[in-house]
């Protein structure tokens, strides 16, 4: 039974290559460059930014992961996102494959952040959240409309080893490893939700291969004794044997740098999520599945221990 991962470079994709080899031995690995993870791996470049080549990655695909990271920029998401997903729903229906899509917590209302629930308001703050709704609301469409089976699996932030689009590593690990002050978004007081990515895939992939967690939407397993910017530093001061208090970075400041990084003019309409509690309530999965989810503190240890300096 084929199992295929378009994108299969991103931060996820080869932590589920490795969980779907649990699975299935017939694995196909899509991206402009990709690189084996299992030995039996296919490997199948691919322009996932044309339809035609979309179709032909998922031919003879049983079951397909939709995990590809676009710029993160609202001008690329807006042209390439709706393209990409109406492409990868035709070509799921045409072939009768399964689709697993792996998404985020943007479509949810400003009032959702504080407890997130895949029943909560959908009502998208952001103009990316509004990318993000559109969307997730073209495959459930096809879902009800009975074209075929598919699930959305949503994590909250990310963290874990070598993930270059965490807060955690970038803006604590890295600082703190260059003997600098660790930093955090608009107010470190406030607690946090972060999903680990080795749980996020091997959650993923546990989801797709099982029959009845299709046509609905779960939140992945994360761990939820949510903690504060500040708790989450004095964690890293502790494994890392320093002592550095977080240097808060002010909407300000963040709006002063976008005139000189492109990337930070993308990050102040997502400030709403620091500047209030933001919980990622995964009971749903927990109640139905037994799975240990990596506390807080075994997470950053192997953070720290298995990220690449």
């Amino acid at each position: 039974m084929k199992q295929t991962i378009l994108g299969a470079n991103g931060t996820i994709g080869a932590v589920l290559a490795r969980e779907l080899s649990t699975y299935t031995k017939d694995i196909r690995l899509v991206s402009r460059n990709p690189k084996k993870v299992n030995e039996t791996d296919e490997l199948f470049p691919a322009d996932l930014s044309d339809p035609k080549e979309v179709e032909k990655a998922i031919a003879g695909s049983a079951i397909v992961y939709l995990l590809v990271g676009f710029e993160y920029k609202f001008s690329v998401w807006q042209e390439k996102w709706p393209r990409l997903m109406r492409a990868t729903l035709d070509a799921c229906i045409k072939h009768k494959a399964k689709l697993v899509f792996f998404d985020n917590v943007y479509m949810y209302a400003l009032e959702a952040i504080p407890h997130m629930t895949e029943n909560s308001p959908i009502d998208p703050p952001s103009k990316k959240g509004a990318v993000r709704k559109e969307i997730a609301d073209m495959l459930m469409a096809d879902v009800k409309a009975g074209k075929l089976e598919a699930l959305i699996a949503r994590s909250a932030d990310f963290y874990g080893p070598n993930n270059a689009n965490s807060i955690m590593v970038e803006m604590v690990y890295k600082n703190l490893k260059k003997g600098k002050k660790p930093q955090w978004m608009l107010n470190a007081n406030l607690k946090h939700s972060f999903t680990y990515t080795p749980d996020a895939a091997k959650a993923t992939a546990l989801l797709g291969n099982t029959a009845d967690a299709y046509n609905q939407v779960w939140h992945l397993p994360t761990d939820p004794n949510s903690l504060t910017g500040a708790e989450i530093v004095t964690m890293f001061n502790k494994e890392m044997k320093t002592n550095k208090k977080p240097m808060v970075v002010p909407m300000w400041m963040l709006r002063i740098l976008g005139l000189f990084i492109p990337i930070m003019k993308e990050f102040p309409e997502m400030m709403y999520q620091y500047d209030r509690a933001y919980f990622f309530d995964s009971s749903k999965f927990d109640q139905r599945f037994e799975f240990r989810t990596t506390t807080y503190k075994d997470g950053i240890k192997e953070t720290i221990e298995k990220t690449s300096n």
